[in-house]
């Protein structure tokens, strides 16, 4: 690691001010992989300035796509008027540092009739197989060979409509298939399918782009194939996981936060929790404000679950919070089977956190009796003292940041050049919002 790569956070300022979220991580990526589908250029508004979008500019400018900012700030424009096969090195050199490069296999296979698709990245908070999306896609009609460095992939003819159940409703594998289903032939059926505000952010972009996609109320999504697509002009959804990390900061810290760009009906789950909790919100039509309004905070049982439930990159930063709150919290982690393993720096720190074997929850999960920790119990409220962190991955580094300005003392955070994969200018917003932070020799943030 770099002197740049890591930070000094000294801890005990509550974090007050304001700060603006932008388009979604888990939309901007895929909205810009969509825009190889069609005929014309596109036009994407409100993206942030993360390390996701960047990889994904990157790879599209391989394959050929023109991509350039547009009139206003946060806007890009996608012309993939003349795609083209990528050099496999060059392809490769993006290997390991995104997950999204899966997700360019339909819309190059339908343009060129073939595509490389490098080793994925992303983070280590439990299985994430690419394999269900390289079945889909031999149901589609591709084949699939095993290279050196990664997978190469061949429609010998135009893919075609089928039917797929989805054994969890897996976001990954909803975007691939409204990736590829979309120029196939015929109808495609996907049930069991992930009903994020994400996807039903790419779903109206595809329908900008000319996609015949119809949701049912049973998690069905039916596509029905069209033979071209054209462009998009479309304004991304904000970053509901960005605003509520920021709500949890505002809470561990005792702070005061207004964040410009959240919005209520993308985060209602997560409000009434805040609420439980303890804290504090106000919203109007530019944002919401999150407070702790004093007091203590109110130890809560929380489960993850999918959308419309208690989405997973909300737990580890309320977590953190909760060390707060006075009794036992009971966290029942169901999406990811790893994602409770950053618990262990904050009892470092302080906080007294056990984690379980067993399901801690009256939910259907995955990983009851699978040997996988992933229940927890917070007691609390503790203090926490500042530490040497070392980020595992893109919440759970969020978390450790709340953490370190909650915590009495100074922390040294190594690795934080991960957290600008999902969250824009993060140490930027962390000074407007007073913290004291600063790189190692003291140079300033």
């Amino acid at each position: 690691m770099t002197g740049n790569d890591v930070l000094l956070v000294h801890g005990g300022t509550p974090l007050e001010g304001e700060i603006r979220v932008r388009g979604a991580k888990n939309l901007v990526p895929k909205a810009m992989v969509a825009a190889l589908l069609g005929s014309e250029p596109s036009r994407l508004r409100n993206v942030p300035d993360i390390r996701d979008v960047r990889v994904v500019r990157g790879l599209l400018q391989l394959h050929g796509v023109t991509v350039r900012p547009g009139e206003e700030p946060g806007e890009l424009v996608l012309d993939p008027t003349h795609v083209e096969s990528a050099n496999v090195a060059d392809i490769d050199a993006h290997a390991g540092s995104s997950r999204i490069p899966i997700l360019f296999c339909g819309p190059l296979l339908h343009r060129l009739g073939h595509a490389f698709i490098p080793g994925l990245g992303g983070c280590d908070i439990g299985g994430r197989p690419i394999d269900f999306h390289f079945d889909v896609l031999r149901q589609f009609g591709a084949t699939i060979e095993k290279r050196e460095g990664g997978q190469y992939l061949e429609a010998p003819q135009r893919l075609r409509g089928c039917k797929i159940r989805l054994p969890y409703p897996s976001v990954g594998s909803t975007e691939q298939v409204l990736l590829t289903a979309v120029l196939a032939e015929g109808v495609t059926e996907l049930s069991n399918a992930a009903v994020e505000p994400e996807i039903e952010d790419l779903i109206c972009v595809l329908q900008k782009m000319g996609a015949i996609i119809s949701m049912d109320t049973d998690r069905t999504i039916r596509i029905t194939g069209v033979d071209r697509l054209s462009g998009y002009n479309h304004q991304a959804l904000p970053d509901r996981l960005e605003a509520a990390s920021w709500a949890s900061a505002a809470l561990a810290t005792g702070g005061n936060i207004y964040v410009r760009g959240a919005q209520q009906r993308s985060m209602m789950t997560f409000l009434n929790t805040f609420r439980k909790v303890g804290g504090a919100f106000e919203i109007d039509d530019e944002g919401i404000r999150f407070w702790h309004p004093g007091g203590p905070l109110n130890a809560i049982a929380l489960e993850t679950d999918v959308h419309p439930g208690f989405q997973t990159d909300w737990q580890q930063p309320l977590v953190v919070a909760l060390t707060q709150a006075s009794g036992l919290s009971i966290v029942h982690e169901t999406v990811y089977e790893s994602r409770l393993g950053f618990t262990s720096a904050l009892n470092q720190m302080g906080a007294h956190i056990q984690l379980y074997r067993e399901c801690l929850g009256g939910s259907a999960c995955r990983f009851g009796q699978r040997n996988f920790l992933h229940s927890a119990v917070v007691s609390g409220p503790t203090k926490l003292q500042g530490a040497d962190l070392v980020i595992p991955d893109l919440r759970g580094g969020f978390s450790y940041l709340i953490a370190a300005l909650a915590a009495e003392g100074t922390s040294r955070v190594h690795g934080i050049d991960l957290i600008n994969r999902g969250y824009e200018n993060f140490m930027e917003k962390l000074v407007e919002l007073g913290a004291k932070v600063e790189l190692p020799g003291g140079d300033l943030v």
